[in-house]
């Protein structure tokens, strides 16, 4: 379309212009078309054809490398945290292989499912994409309907519409890629409609659903919804292959096959008697063991380490208080106070220079913590509550001088200009 317009323009008419200066107008008008098509986004959405362009030869190659044919099955994995979109598709063995991993380019919300309409949450959960939710006239280049809200959702009363896949980089609920991402994304999906593949699933986790992410999150309240993600994420890790979706009391099962032939799952009602391939149960359940204790594992040392940090805080705002509260005592009180000091939690002997200036009244000016900790440590009086702190925490160094015990403490009507900020 740039090219159209350069041409059809007419300061471009090849058959007025001399067969030199022609040459160079064509130069000019091609370098000029280059930088246009670069800055204008809106320039790669605009080809009437977007819906049937084929994948791009990267794509291509990677799929003959990984022995996948052109129509075969897809399957897309999404995570929030790590801002990234997994496409995977079915080899010629019947096993899914990582094709492209993609960078998010917008999401809205935080980690967690979506509840209901207008919180700009992007969904999380196990959802089927058919034919019917492709969108080749999207106003966002192309685009491709989660199916928001599933049977899962709808069970949990949960709200909300038009939560896609697209293009343009914009997100409010969505999951927004740039217009050449889901160029490819949108044509992989189309290619495998066409070989025969009559949904395919889009999986989104708030993360990659390992024990370690899971110990991170560990006081999330969204963390029981997670650990049911996770079983479905196993299930996929396992077999390579996309598990089959059922909801009954109101929760996701992964390949579970009624015992009695034809009873169905409903949503909100009690799950049928089922079955799981004994062979994928057992190794589901053993990877999930080992998942569990390296989860139990890591939580106790991460619980240990914020009970330890909690404790550390304590003391220095005990500390704080102590040190904080003395400079405003009477003389009397500040050497009880002072004798009280060494009973605090141990803290490194920089603590009076954070503390000082934190005390009540005194003046927030560069220089003022240095100054109002080490201006005691001149006096040999020895009745200032910070200068008996750092003779009973520092006992090395020279002893203080009975020289000049009479002199108190040297005011200054001075006061430092504030520094820019």
């Amino acid at each position: 379309m740039v090219f159209g317009r350069l041409f059809a323009s007419p300061t471009v008419r090849m058959r007025n212009l001399p067969r030199g200066r022609s040459t160079v107008r064509i130069g000019a008008a091609l370098l000029v078309a280059g930088f246009l098509a670069g800055c204008q986004g809106d320039e790669f959405s605009a080809s009437p054809n977007k819906a049937n362009l084929p994948v791009s030869a990267s794509l291509k190659r990677k799929m003959s490398d990984l022995n996948m044919s052109l129509t075969s099955p897809i399957m897309i994995r999404i995570f929030k945290e790590d801002s990234k979109l997994e496409v995977w598709k079915q080899a010629k063995d019947g096993k899914f292989k990582l094709l492209e991993d993609y960078e998010i380019c917008k999401w809205s919300g935080k980690l967690g499912p979506k509840f209901k309409e207008g919180d700009r949450q992007a969904p999380e959960g196990f959802y089927e994409i058919t034919p019917a939710l492709m969108n080749p006239n999207s106003s966002y280049h192309l685009a491709f309907n989660l199916g928001y809200p599933n049977t899962y959702d709808r069970a949990h009363g949960r709200t909300g519409s038009h939560l896609m896949v697209h293009g343009a980089c914009s997100s409010r609920g969505c999951y927004a890629m740039t217009d050449e991402q889901v160029q490819d994304i949108y044509s992989l999906a189309r290619d495998s409609f066409k070989g025969g593949q009559r949904s395919f699933q889009v999986q989104a986790f708030p993360f990659q659903m390992t024990p370690e992410n899971m110990a991170r999150h560990r006081n999330s309240p969204h963390l029981e919804y997670w650990q049911m993600l996770k079983t479905g994420y196993d299930h996929f890790e396992v077999t390579k292959t996309p598990p089959n979706i059922s909801v009954c009391e109101k929760k996701y099962v992964f390949d579970a096959v009624p015992l009695v032939e034809g009873v169905p799952f409903r949503a909100s009602g009690k799950c049928p008697d089922y079955q799981v391939n004994p062979r994928i149960a057992s190794v589901i359940a053993a990877k999930q063991k080992r998942d569990n204790e390296k989860y139990q594992q890591l939580a106790s040392r991460l619980d240990a380490r914020e009970e330890r940090q909690k404790r550390w805080d304590e003391r220095s705002n005990a500390l704080a208080e102590v040190l904080g509260g003395g400079e405003e005592e009477t003389p009397a009180t500040e050497t009880a106070t002072a004798a009280a000091a060494p009973a605090a939690p141990e803290a490194p002997v920089e603590q009076p220079q954070q503390t000082a200036d934190a005390a009540p009244g005194a003046i927030k000016r560069p220089g003022a913590a240095v100054e109002n900790a080490y201006a005691a440590q001149e006096q040999s009086g020895g009745g200032s509550s910070v200068g008996s702190f750092f003779k009973r925490w520092v006992p090395f160094g020279a002893k203080a001088s009975d020289e000049g015990a009479g002199v108190g403490p040297i005011a200054t009507e001075a006061v430092p200009a504030a520094k820019p900020e």
